[in-house]
């Protein structure tokens, strides 16, 4: 598949690249330079003539543009972070969806966040019985943009899945967080192989799914379960969290 990365010299395109690349063609769309060697359009998410040069010869997109917030606990924001996130986490989305669909480039996997979630719950037992009710700017935006995959789903006849992914890592930072965890309340790192397992379980499953299809899935570093319940993700996609047991720690 020849597969865009949107925002993929971020953290998550970054760590997830060599993966990726074994099983597909790749291409970037970022304000930067990706680190490995692909194919790159510099330009923002909410260019609409950068998305359209990105997309062209695409088959599908994986979205990891996003601004981030104030790490998921508290309603505090400034001005300048409500226009960042705003801008590249609603209007971005927006904009590459409506050329997507116009270029009829029809699936994807929307890279979201468990901060669309208040995080000082325990216990998280689905996709669809939690609610939405981040307090912070990235937490709700965040959220919005779920509702604008569900609209090009319902109104465009896109496939579309939602990842709401937890403590994204690379692998020499998961080691780190697993052997000296920060301070602050606990969090469940995700490890750069199990994200990209993540994805390519994404990928294989829209290929089957057909149109119209919008699916919602944690993904954790949960591997216990102790938080989230990820049996959707387990039952749907054939994915669970395996860096700890692989890696022995």
């Amino acid at each position: 598949m020849n597969l865009l990365l949107v925002g993929g010299s971020g953290l998550v395109g970054t760590a997830v690249t060599p993966y990726l690349q074994q099983h597909h063609n790749l291409r970037v769309l970022d304000l930067k330079s990706p680190e490995h060697d692909l194919e790159y359009v510099e330009g923002s998410i909410a260019d609409p003539d950068a998305v359209r040069r990105a997309l062209d010869g695409m088959d599908g997109f994986i979205t990891m543009a996003m601004k981030g917030g104030q790490g998921g606990h508290d309603r505090h924001h400034t001005m300048e972070q409500v226009i960042d996130n705003y801008t590249v986490n609603c209007l971005g989305h927006h904009v590459l969806l409506y050329t997507a669909a116009e270029m009829g480039i029809m699936r994807g996997i929307y890279t979201g966040t468990m901060s669309v979630h208040n995080r000082h719950r325990t216990w998280y037992p689905s996709e669809v019985e939690v609610p939405l009710d981040g307090p912070n700017v990235y937490g709700l935006t965040k959220g919005l943009t779920e509702q604008i995959c569900r609209y090009f789903v319902r109104e465009y006849d896109m496939s579309l899945l939602v990842y709401r992914i937890t403590g994204p890592c690379n692998r020499a930072m998961f080691i780190d967080r697993i052997k000296h965890p920060p301070g602050g309340p606990k969090l469940y790192y995700t490890d750069e192989e199990d994200m990209a397992e993540a994805y390519l379980a994404g990928l294989r499953f829209l290929d089957q799914a057909g149109s119209g299809c919008c699916e919602v899935f944690f993904i954790s570093g949960d591997e216990k379960r102790e938080e989230m319940n990820m049996a959707k993700a387990r039952e749907l996609l054939g994915w669970a969290p395996m860096a700890r047991k692989k890696l022995g720690i």
